[in-house]
């Protein structure tokens, strides 16, 4: 992974360092697709930071200032797509911080990775990611109904959830930089 520098913030390979940044916002995580990653401690932390610091599909994502880890971002590639999403820690929620970094890892997925296309699942409750993928120009693709299940009811039941599918092309991509 090349390290990314935005005006505000650096995106790079996980590094020790990160294991309290991520404990943060996995010991309980907000989207509900997130649940099977929670943390125990921060030894579970050190080794999920080192697991993610062994490949490049997760991105951290650090303040540039103080080098503190506030979310992620993943990149799995699948030919010339990419699967793309990203957690951010909800104490740095409203600031910009997730479009900044997704804006950033799309121009180099198109650019220097020659993506064609790329896409997000978003259950249809997580109203902040649908409006993410719109400000970053992706367009709604289908709606998959009890798509998933993340959780289990009283009785141990699986309690399915609807996802949305976005995308954007490259040539999209292109249109929305010259505009």
């Amino acid at each position: 992974m090349n390290t990314i520098e935005t005006e505000r913030l650096v995106l790079r390979r996980f590094a020790p360092q990160d294991a309290a940044g991520l404990f943060a916002y996995l010991q309980a995580p907000i989207a509900s697709c997130f649940l099977s990653l929670t943390l125990a401690d921060l030894n579970d932390a050190a080794r999920m930071v080192a697991e993610r610091g062994a490949d490049d599909k997760s991105i951290a994502v650090c303040l540039r200032s103080t080098g503190q880890l506030i979310g992620d971002l993943f990149a799995e590639p699948e030919g010339d797509t990419f699967s793309v999403g990203w957690n951010f820690n909800p104490q740095f929620a409203g600031r910009g911080y997730a479009h900044e970094a997704a804006s950033a890892l799309f121009a180099d997925l198109f650019t220097r990775r020659a993506a064609r296309r790329l896409y997000a699942y978003v259950e249809d409750t997580n109203t902040s990611s649908q409006k993410l993928c719109e400000r970053l120009g992706m367009r709604q693709e289908g709606a998959f109904k009890e798509f998933v299940s993340f959780k289990n009811d009283e009785a141990g039941a699986p309690i399915y959830e609807n996802t949305l599918q976005y995308a954007l092309l490259h040539h999209e991509w292109q249109r929305q930089q010259a505009s």
